[in-house]
């Protein structure tokens, strides 16, 4: 036996499926078969139901929506370019977005990295037949049978996840079954193995077929080293919401309304309130509010947001400290004024939320942002020196080792997203009328003056525009916007990203059609360098 050395980027399916060193045979074979340091072996991996465990949570490691955040956040009109940028992602701001950009090709590596994750570990519970005795912890009341069913879901919904991530962002029409997909790892594939990419269909009837499985299988009972925080875990409320979404994007309302209402009223949680906001004469909200890295704000909402409580997520992916830093995505230090803000949030999504009650006005800017209401007057160079409109949706976490404070938890369903997905199953059964009570219904949780006015929309054109406007808004910097351009914007109203003209001003390319090749993104350089699989059109 010997070891396989990796090439960096050389193939990212290869990489992928190496782990991190593995040892692949030849003639050799010495007398005693020596096994090599590093080499990995299911037989040597997986011998009891707490290995599974184990790598179960390496899994999990791996699934990671922050390059989702990056080129949604960036290439659309969620963000400007700041006060303290020194060319970072000035590039993909412009437009430029070519098979080399480092979002989609961390995308890829990540998502497929989580998938061969997953299925190693199917493959290598093959080899443990699980009995009905109680296990100790850390399964209290499960028997091993339970657990070993409960640890499969959760690697089958994971690979579900991470394939239907892929498919929203790499395949240039997820309604239709016979465009191009992407390659679909339901194995673990052999080194040398070159895999094509698949029809949408082919990808996702092998997403619904392990959703399918993960819902049959999952204990809703969590395991006793999970309890403290178990919306961190595959649950069937994740399956739900998962689903939710998936049919929303495929054009199937009757079973995206389905789910969602499955989520809505099925799940225990609420739409999390704003609480009381004290502001001072200059507008801003009291310390009590933003609170610190290790006292939580009194707003429900904010202290949602800074990882204190659960709030309404119904799924988010734990980021303690030392792992990737999703603030570091705005900021060089820390997230406020001082911390080197390179990136800030877009004066057109600001204008949106800086209306009267709204707490998103100040859960989403730090308090040492520099807010000008003459901001338009101002030469270009001055107006980014004078409006700094500091992100604080990610505030970051307590300690100043490892870049704690740039770091947050990554959410991936809240309830409100459920209730969005409603709104627009109404839109589609033509109930207006539901469907404003739906964005109501978010806007009054969001303002801490009380109740809103109930939107009345014109048409179904005039719906959709406010549902992707609250969209816009409420799921800001979470990796929502590029898909929602691109899958709703033209029914709408919507033709082009919508920058406000002063954050472009120093810019050729002020915003871009919905309609363009870039908003399906290209197939990393470095997979098809290694596996020339077909490229998307246009790059």
């Amino acid at each position: 036996m010997r070891q396989l050395k990796i090439k960096k980027m050389k193939k990212i399916i290869s990489i992928i499926i190496l782990f991190a060193t593995i040892s692949v045979a030849n003639s050799c074979k010495d007398a005693y078969e020596i096994i090599q340091d590093g080499e990995f072996s299911e037989s040597a991996t997986f011998q009891t139901v707490n290995d599974m465990q184990k790598f179960l949570n390496n899994t999990y490691d791996r699934v990671d929506v922050s390059n989702e955040i990056g080129i949604s956040s960036v290439f659309t009109d969620e963000l400007g370019i700041g006060s303290q940028n020194g060319g970072q992602n000035v590039s993909l701001y412009n437009f430029a977005l070519t098979s080399g950009n480092g979002f989609a090709s961390g995308m890829w590596l990540a998502h497929y990295s989580a998938i061969n994750s997953a299925n190693r570990l199917i493959e290598g519970a093959k080899l443990i037949t699980p009995t009905d005795k109680p296990l100790a912890a850390p399964f209290d009341n499960f028997t091993e049978k339970q657990a070993y069913n409960s640890i499969l879901a959760q690697a089958y919904a994971i690979r579900a996840f991470c394939h239907f991530q892929l498919l929203c962002y790499f395949s240039p029409n997820i309604k239709d079954n016979n465009s191009l997909g992407v390659i679909l790892l339901n194995k673990v594939p052999a080194v040398s193995e070159k895999l094509p990419r698949n029809t949408v269909g082919e990808v996702f009837a092998s997403i619904e077929s392990d959703l399918n499985f993960a819902y049959a299988n999952i204990n809703p009972v969590k395991l006793s080293s999970t309890s403290s925080s178990p919306y961190k875990y595959i649950s069937k409320t994740f399956i739900d919401a998962l689903r939710a979404r998936m049919y929303l994007y495929r054009g199937n309302y009757t079973l995206a309304e389905q789910y969602a209402d499955t989520v809505i009223n099925t799940s225990g949680l609420v739409l999390t309130p704003a609480g009381t906001v004290v502001t001072n004469a200059n507008g801003v909200a009291n310390s009590a509010f933003y609170g610190s890295y290790t006292v939580a704000s009194t707003s429900p909402y904010k202290s949602m947001l800074q990882d204190f409580t659960r709030g309404e997520i119904i799924m988010a992916l734990d980021r303690p400290v030392g792992k990737a830093a999703i603030a570091a995505q705005f900021y060089f230090n820390r997230t406020n004024i001082t911390g080197g803000p390179y990136m800030d949030l877009s004066r057109a999504v600001y204008n949106i939320i800086n209306v009267p009650g709204d707490v998103r006005k100040h859960a989403f800017i730090d308090a040492t942002a520099k807010i000008d209401p003459n901001y338009e007057s101002y030469p270009w160079a001055q107006y980014l020196a004078n409006d700094v409109l500091c992100i604080d949706k990610y505030s970051g976490k307590a300690g100043t080792a490892n870049g704690a404070e740039l770091m947050s938890d990554l959410k991936l369903f809240r309830l409100s997203e459920m209730y969005f997905i409603k709104a627009e199953c109404r839109v589609a059964a033509n109930d207006l009328t539901g469907a404003a009570l739906r964005i109501k219904a978010v806007r009054d949780a969001r303002n801490y003056l009380g109740p809103v006015a109930l939107p009345v929309y014109a048409n179904a054109t005039a719906a959709l525009k406010d549902i992707l406007t609250e969209r816009r808004v409420e799921l800001a910097l979470e990796g929502h916007r590029y898909l929602d351009l691109k899958r709703m914007g033209a029914s709408a109203g919507v033709t082009t990203t919508e920058r406000h003209p002063k954050d472009v001003e120093g810019y050729a390319n002020k915003n871009l059609s919905i309609t363009d090749y870039r908003f399906t993104l290209p197939i990393p350089s470095d997979e098809i360098n290694g596996n020339p699989i077909q490229q998307n059109p246009g790059y």
